[in-house]
């Protein structure tokens, strides 16, 4: 006998299931308490059977969803995850997903407790990128339940996601980037701010920088690696974020001068210093050799440099996007835009910055004009 139904009380039924026997000999079973009708058992167990000889029953897993977080988390995201990443995963379970359903058991887990935390965390106030970010990663984490046999399918892939807000894109203008390098031009980071709007290197990866990635003979800078804050203090240095993102950018004579005057101050700093200097080859350190903190950077020279400017308040990330919106304004083949970033493909190029189209469009369409009839055509 594979299953049986036994009546426990009325309208309560226990559901036993065979599956042979241990390593030492003794009978195992999977029971389950159904409450309902002796149809109700009946309909269960035959569908258990079913999954059974399909060989895809799989034993709930009693443990909690929290507990199985933990041991997701350990066991399986810390060993692929990059430190800073990691946190974050942490981070965002902890504070949205371990107080709503943490406590429920893992078996007991369904589309609609999953569905309902969504909703009320979009109800909170929370932004759509946050949640489609807690559902990437408790997804992440429930397909990894399903590889374990912990549970049969996955409830989030079932689930409705809030719709996508394109956030508006902060960048400078070809006028607001000129004033603001006019700002910085005495600045003790001149350099640093130079390379961030010319090359759009993401700011993990400039303060990464070391001498050595220079080739100042061919005018070329190899980007390799970044360097990481860590919580609580300190810093390591880690690959850069994808394959693509290893890349050498042509450099321009600006950038070498002004790389050449950092040098000499930075050489004049640390034979100052002497022994206290940790020389980790850094282009861009802070007095003791380490690497920047981006917070001191930010408030001690990039929010004054923007006001001396009299510029809008923009993030040092954005300096970034400035670089990519000046060159795609410019009709810069997107792929060249896309290398020099390091995106992974050029499709998150130009939806990233989708916002610089319209002026695209209308270049276009003037050189089709152009083409086609000899000169622009006046409307009338």
């Amino acid at each position: 006998m594979t299953g049986q139904i036994i009546k426990r009380s009325e309208n309560t039924w226990l559901v036993r299931i065979f599956f042979g026997r241990d390593t030492d000999g003794k009978r195992k079973y999977f029971n389950k308490t159904i409450h309902g009708t002796k149809k109700d058992a009946q309909k269960y167990l035959t569908a258990k059977l079913r999954e059974k000889d399909l060989g895809i029953f799989v034993e709930p897993a009693a443990m909690s969803v929290g507990s199985f977080l933990d041991k997701w988390l350990k066991e399986s995201a810390k060993q692929r995850l990059r430190e800073n990443t990691f946190n974050s995963y942490q981070d965002l379970l902890r504070w949205h997903v371990r107080e709503k359903i943490g406590a429920k058991r893992l078996c007991d887990l369904q589309v609609y407790d999953v569905q309902k935390l969504y909703n009320n965390l979009t109800a909170s106030g929370l932004s759509p990128r946050t949640v489609r970010y807690v559902h990437a990663v408790l997804t992440s984490a429930l397909k990894q339940a399903v590889k374990w046999q912990m549970i049969v399918r996955n409830p989030c892939e079932s689930c409705d996601l809030p719709k996508k807000v394109k956030k508006e894109m902060k960048h400078l203008s070809r006028e607001e980037t000129a004033k603001f390098l006019q700002a910085a031009k005495n600045d003790k980071w001149f350099a640093l701010f130079l390379i961030a709007v010319e090359l759009g290197l993401r700011p993990e990866e400039y303060f990464a920088l070391q001498w050595k990635d220079f080739d100042f003979e061919n005018n070329v800078v190899s980007i390799r690696r970044a360097v990481i804050e860590r919580r609580g203090g300190g810093f390591y240095f880690s690959d850069v974020k994808t394959a693509s993102s290893v890349r050498s950018i042509n450099i321009s004579s600006a950038i070498v001068t002004a790389l050449k005057t950092h040098r000499r101050n930075q050489l004049e700093e640390r034979i100052k210093l002497g022994a206290a200097y940790q020389n980790l080859d850094l282009v861009f350190a802070s007095e003791l050799g380490t690497p920047l903190m981006r917070r001191n950077l930010i408030n001690r020279h990039f929010k004054p440099l923007l006001k001396k400017a009299e510029l809008k308040d923009i993030r040092l990330y954005d300096l970034r996007h400035t670089t990519a919106s000046l060159l795609l304004a410019a009709n810069e083949h997107p792929k060249v835009v896309q290398e020099r970033l390091g995106h992974s493909s050029v499709m998150i190029t130009l939806d990233t910055y989708s916002h610089v189209s319209p002026t695209m469009q209308k270049a276009a369409t003037e050189k089709l004009e152009k083409m086609l009839y000899g000169k622009k055509q006046s409307h009338k």
